[in-house]
Formats: structure tokens, sequence, C-alpha cells
């Protein structure tokens, strides 16, 4: 088989495996480069949308992912899914409400996978998955602040009020002087 037969074949059976999910999750699946699909799905039919693709051979939860659109007040969610049977990742995006960013968890059915994703995605964020019944944190033990990752955080202001002593002729250095 030539070069071009193979990347035809494999072509064609990219859109079928595209068709199908289009047609099984009842959205677009669209292709994003090869071996690379990805759809926009309502936030409401997360569980119903990844038990599908779980059942389609999405059986592997690589992470979720959150964008912070802070200019339109929604946060992106990103699930990436692995197929070892298509050698496939799909990437399942919904948006949430920045102010509510609470969305339904998925650990029932990629378990302490989706658990541990989950909680990184609401100790960096504040999302809270629904269901989820660990979202304690797994890097900031202490930490009293807001989710660390939000674009209208500044981390600097933050570190400046909790760590240095503006009268401390030392740490003076690290306040802005006002002239």
């Amino acid at each position: 088989m030539s070069t071009t037969e193979q990347k035809n074949k494999k072509t064609s059976n990219e859109e079928r495996l595209i068709e199908k999910l289009s047609s099984k999750l009842n959205i677009p699946v669209n292709l994003q480069k090869e071996r690379r699909f990805w759809a926009i799905i309502d936030h409401s039919k997360i569980v119903e949308t990844c038990l599908t693709a779980y059942e389609m051979g999405f059986e592997h939860l690589s992470t979720i992912s959150v964008t912070d659109w802070l200019e339109e007040g929604k946060f992106e969610l990103a699930y990436h899914l692995w197929s070892y049977e298509h050698k496939v990742l799909l990437t399942l995006k919904t948006k949430i409400d920045r102010k509510k960013p609470k969305v339904s968890s998925i650990n029932s059915i990629w378990g302490t996978n989706a658990e541990t994703c989950e909680r990184e995605c609401h100790e960096m964020f504040g999302v809270i998955f629904d269901g989820n019944p660990n979202l304690t944190p797994l890097f900031l033990e202490d930490w009293q602040g807001p989710p660390p990752f939000l674009k209208d955080f500044n981390w600097r202001e933050y570190v400046r009020k909790e760590t240095y002593d503006q009268k401390n002729p030392r740490e003076e250095t690290y306040f802005e002087v006002k002239k």
C-alpha cells in the first residue's frame, strides 16, 4: 500500500469515527488535526456525554483543564479523553459561570483519576465538582488566599501582604514607594 493510500485510509477512518461520535453524542465533532477531535457540549450533559464517550472506547481520562475567560465571566473546562482502541484524543469543551463555577463530577466514570483532576481544578480555579466527595487540596495545603490561577488574582500583592513586613528595612524594597 502506498503512502497516499495509507493516508486516505487513515482519513476515511477518522471521518467514519467523527460521524459515529457525532451521531452517538448528538453533537458536532470536529477534526482539530490528525488524531485529535473536539466538541463543544452543554455543561449539564457532561456526565452523560463522558459516559457515552467511555462506552465508545475513550477509556482514559488524560486530564481536565480550565481556561479563565475573565472578560466573558466564564470558565472553559476541557476534558481530554484518549482511546487506545482508535488511537485518538477527544476533547470535550464546556463553559460554566465564573461566579458560580459548578459542574457535575465525572468520578463515577473514571474514579480516582477524575477525582484527582477535579481536585486540581477546584484548588487552582475554585470550580466545584458536584458529586466529588474529596475536593481537598493537592498542592496548597495551608493556602488561605483565593484560587491562585484566577486571572484577576494579584499574586504579587498577596505575597507582599502575607509574606513581607513594610516596616522591616530589609523588606521595604518589596513595596512600591510613591513619591
